[in-house]
């Protein structure tokens, strides 16, 4: 069944929790759909996992936009969140709600996520009354990284803590249907997560919010080896594929493989014609 931000929401009255992952292929996003997650994020944190970037500020709507329309031919049920890309909402009211827009229209995303308060609490209010559903994102904003002076846990000061309270309040009053808390104390997430009526998303900020997020690459092992305190690391893929690329170099080179059963035979003589799948696109 398809996940809407009503269901989201119910979850929050009703005190079951949910979890979010990012996706930015097609295949990964197969696969964590058909898994059951209810929330995929195209994050620009692709601009670090995906394309290499010291930081997502060099990440673009066209880069954004590509990796979406590949996530959204991958998943059937999950709610789908386009991560809204540095600059692409900054210079004016106009291009936020045109960029936003490119999300849904051009990219199938069901909502578009912002970071920060301020003019983002008007930019919220009108695109959620044009259609768009908007989560919102406090805390560590990773586009916000040079005025905080690097990747440092916010909101650690009394004044720091009330000022991510009061726009967690301002930005449900414009009508964001979720709201993102990153790298702040566990006892705030769990103070802002009783002040609101939408769920808060989690990510390094403690066991008391409504949900959490993780990177995909973080909680399957595909990292490197220093990750934030706050990943927990579900799978060691990083080793497995590693195993795995050393395990095909050497049967390569020793001609193991292919065998006969990884071979076609000759055609002509009797037997049925042999047909390549397409493994990669068609169904699940």
């Amino acid at each position: 069944m398809t996940t809407t931000i009503h269901d989201l929401q119910a979850r929050k009255r009703e005190g079951r929790r949910f979890a979010m992952l990012t996706a930015y292929d097609f295949t990964t996003a197969r696969i964590i759909d058909a898994a059951g997650i209810p929330v995929i994020l195209v994050g620009d944190s692709l601009g670090n996992t995906m394309l290499g970037y010291d930081t997502t500020l060099p990440v673009t709507m066209d880069e954004m936009l590509h990796h979406a329309k590949a996530v959204r031919r991958g998943v059937r049920d999950a709610l789908l969140v386009g991560d809204m890309p540095f600059m692409s909402y900054h210079a004016s009211l106009e291009d936020g709600i045109r960029n936003a827009g490119r999300f849904l229209q051009e990219a199938g995303m069901n909502a578009v996520k912002l970071e920060g308060a301020g003019r983002v609490v008007d930019l919220t209010r009108a695109l959620t009354g044009m259609g768009i559903p908007v989560m919102a994102h406090l805390g560590l904003t990773p586009q916000f990284v040079n005025a905080m002076g690097g990747f440092k846990v916010q909101g650690k000061s009394e004044a720091a803590a009330e000022r991510i309270r009061d726009d967690a309040l301002a930005l449900q009053e414009a009508g964001a249907f979720s709201l993102v808390l990153e790298g702040i104390p566990a006892d705030l997430g769990a103070t802002v997560t009783r002040s609101l009526e939408i769920p808060t998303i989690g990510i390094g900020a403690g066991p008391g919010c409504d949900a959490q997020v993780l990177v995909i690459q973080d909680m399957l092992g595909l990292s490197g080896e220093k990750v934030p305190k706050f990943v927990k690391r579900f799978a060691d893929l990083r080793g497995s594929i590693t195993g795995a690329v050393t395990s095909y170099i050497a049967e390569v080179e020793d001609g193991t493989f292919p065998g006969a059963e990884h071979s076609y035979g000759v055609a002509g003589r009797g037997g049925a014609a042999e047909s390549v799948p397409a493994v990669y696109g068609g169904g699940r």
